[in-house]
């Protein structure tokens, strides 16, 4: 089924606002999860909605918290969500970043203990948009556990999301979201829901056997999703967890944390500003930009794109056309309306 944007995310919002989050905190979420399904992140939209509410609901993670700042100088911050929704968590650390950074040229932001943080995209492009450059590495501390380290076929680390921003005058940001493994867990729930199978080397069974079947993962004894690149993914889930886990004080993947999904990020936001002027930094940029694309093509119809053209694009037709939603997608968030007395109506 199709759904148009403006009316899903007042839904969402509607939801949330009912689950007993304040109307800022509600639209708040409700605008990073429809943007989400906007970009073609359908793994990091509405689909979670239901593990939200259910978290909400169990105290493993709280509506309407403020940031705690645990240590703070003028580029440095250590922050506590204390286990507020990541969308507005997120947004409060961002914009501490952006101050900062703004002051002193750059600033290191150092999250910890926060539900689940959404497309981790959403920063890096909340940097860009202030004119910011911006790097970003997450973990998961416990129940976000899902992927074999390089070599082995038990979940050891989580999926490690990376993302990276950098501002282009007249254009869209650059913008780099991926993960250190194959595919993201929010995608085999995609699959899941659409009765459809996964790509070729993205997850073993409980045995280390390749599998297509997104069941297999959630099975009992579960699979396991694969680093991306092999052992060099594998590196970059390690880093990751030093970065998000270790030095923010949240964690690295640790199973006694398995009764709830918190992130760690860390936030390296930079203003170009301090060094070098607007003016070389935009030149140089577009320089290199024009010259990637001048490649000679594999096929006429291949083509060049900057990291994030791609859901530029995919946002463009899902606001003219609506958004797609699994029918097994779209009855879960029926079930979640019902138990919150909110209308929900196709």
């Amino acid at each position: 089924m199709k759904i148009a944007h403006d009316k899903l995310r007042r839904l969402t919002k509607e939801i949330f606002r009912a689950a007993g989050c304040e109307d800022s905190e509600a639209e708040c979420i409700g605008s990073h999860l429809v943007e989400s399904n906007l970009v073609g992140h359908d793994s990091h939209g509405v689909i979670r909605i239901p593990y939200y509410i259910e978290w909400l609901r169990a105290g493993k993670v709280h509506a309407n918290k403020k940031i705690n700042i645990v240590f703070e100088n003028d580029a440095i911050a250590v922050v506590d969500g204390e286990f507020g929704f990541g969308q507005s968590i997120g947004e409060q650390a961002m914009a501490l970043g952006i101050e900062k950074s703004g002051r002193h040229g750059v600033a290191v932001i150092a999250l910890k203990n926060t539900g689940h943080l959404g497309r981790i995209g959403d920063w890096a492009l909340a940097c860009a948009r202030a004119n910011k450059l911006s790097m970003h590495f997450v973990n998961t501390s416990g129940a976000g556990i899902l992927v074999a380290p390089f070599g082995g076929i038990e979940r050891r680390l989580s999926a490690n999301p990376i993302a990276a921003g950098v501002p282009v005058d007249g254009g869209e940001p650059i913008l780099l979201d991926m993960s250190a493994c194959t595919v993201a867990e929010g995608k085999l729930k995609v699959a899941l829901d659409k009765g459809e199978r996964v790509p070729d080397n993205c997850i073993i069974d409980a045995q280390g056997r390749p599998t297509n079947d997104p069941k297999v993962f959630y099975a009992d004894p579960p699979g396991a999703i694969l680093s991306a690149g092999g052992h060099k993914g594998y590196g970059l889930g390690i880093i990751a967890e030093m970065l998000a886990g270790a030095l923010t004080g949240g964690s690295c993947s640790n199973p006694e944390n398995a009764n709830r999904v918190a992130n760690g990020m860390l936030s390296i936001i930079m203003d170009r500003k301090f060094f070098q002027s607007d003016e070389a930094f935009s030149k140089e940029a577009q320089r290199f930009i024009d010259y990637v694309k001048s490649s000679k093509r594999v096929s006429p119809a291949a083509e060049i794109l900057m990291p994030g053209e791609i859901e530029e694009r995919t946002k463009e037709k899902r606001l003219r056309d609506g958004i797609e939603l699994a029918e097994t997608t779209w009855k879960k968030l029926e079930e979640v309306c019902r138990s919150l007395d909110v209308a929900c109506a196709s």
